[in-house]
Parts: C-alpha cells; sequence; structure tokens
C-alpha cells in the first residue's frame, strides 16, 4: 500500500514559512535537513486528523482551522498538505521532534534543499501567494 503522508505550512503576513530541521539521526530518512511539519496517516484517520494530531505531538499546538493546500503524488507517496496563517516566535514554541523551527523568506526556501521533495510544494504555495496578492 502507497505511505501518506500530512503536512501543513505554516506561514506569516510577510509569507515567511516556518520550517523544521529535523533530527540528525542516522536511522531516520533525511537527517539534518530542513522540512515542512508533519506526518505519516494512521489507517484510521483522515490526514486533517493526523495533522492535527501530529502538531499537538511535535509542538503542542492544535491546527484546527488549517486549511487544505494541495495533495501531491510523489514517487513514494501521497501528501495532503494543509496552510495556516500564523504570527508566532518561533523561539517559544515547545519542540518534541526535530532540532529547532525557523521562519524562511520565499529566496531561503529556494536556496536550501529540503526533504521529501517539499522545495515543490513550498514553490507552489509561494505562487499561489503572488497569484492571490495580485488580485487584491
Amino acid at each position: 500500500m502507497r505511505h501518506v503522508g500530512a503536512s501543513i505550512i505554516f506561514h506569516n503576513k510577510n509569507h515567511a514559512v516556518i520550517l523544521i530541521l529535523r533530527d540528525d539521526l542516522p536511522s531516520i530518512p533525511y537527517p539534518d535537513m530542513w522540512d515542512i511539519p508533519g506526518g505519516h496517516v494512521e489507517n484510521d484517520e483522515t490526514p486533517y486528523e493526523c495533522i492535527v494530531r501530529e502538531m499537538l505531538e511535535e509542538i503542542e499546538i492544535h491546527v484546527a482551522g488549517c486549511l487544505p493546500f494541495k495533495v501531491y503524488e510523489f514517487s513514494d507517496r501521497t501528501e495532503h498538505v494543509f496552510t495556516k496563517a500564523v504570527e508566532w516566535d518561533v523561539e517559544s514554541i515547545v519542540l518534541h521532534e526535530g532540532q529547532m523551527l525557523r521562519w524562511f523568506t520565499q529566496t531561503e526556501t529556494e536556496e536550501t534543499e529540503l526533504a521529501y521533495g517539499f522545495n515543490e510544494v513550498l514553490s507552489d504555495f509561494f505562487k499561489s501567494k503572488e497569484q492571490s496578492d495580485e488580485l487584491m
């Protein structure tokens, strides 16, 4: 069966996004790389339920009300991506997985190789933001 994941793009009014630096453990995929927060959908849950559970486990934040962005069919998985506008001080967030959280600009994400092929996802996200700004 194909793996299913759920991730979330936290973004602020300046169109920066929060990324998580993965743990530096050789036993995990993509150790010590920047990543979009998220996790694996379990058999008994929807992608939305998964992202809510994962964020409570990883950063102790309830993301109810997050919005679906897009579903991606990667070679290794189906990824359900959500978004949520936030204005957080990442230094104050309790982190149970990963080494740290940090705000990234669009340019910084373009210059950073992200885990799990998420550069494509963020490129699409930033394009969608540019298009919505043009409509205003």
